[in-house]
């Protein structure tokens, strides 16, 4: 598989599939774009998002807190907000640290 600047892209998944289960190349990029609006919509809409063997995307309501800028030493309101973190499985973590 070629990529980019040793960056996976949704092209690469579609050329991955098509190549491996041999759906045709418009279909194979519209089955990864089917999957990954998926699992946006799970996220707006709350949800938290795992892949078993893979990880889960978690998300967190932060609350409001006093930062500081470090140049100025100004302290500044930071808002609350939802973020999202990904934690990678111990599956994904020892392949990557084994490098295969």
């Amino acid at each position: 598989m070629s990529r980019s600047a040793g960056t996976l892209t949704r092209a690469d998944l579609a050329e991955t599939i098509n190549r491996k289960l041999g759906f045709s190349r418009v279909e194979s990029l519209a089955l990864v774009e089917s999957i990954l609006a998926h699992m946006c919509d799970a996220l707006k809409d709350g949800e938290n998002v795992k892949i078993s063997g893979f990880g889960s995307f978690i998300l967190r309501d932060k609350k409001e807190r006093i930062g500081r800028n470090p140049k100025t030493g100004v302290e500044v309101p930071i808002t609350p907000r939802r973020v999202m973190t990904f934690r990678a499985s111990q599956t994904l973590r020892d392949r990557i640290a084994s490098g295969s």
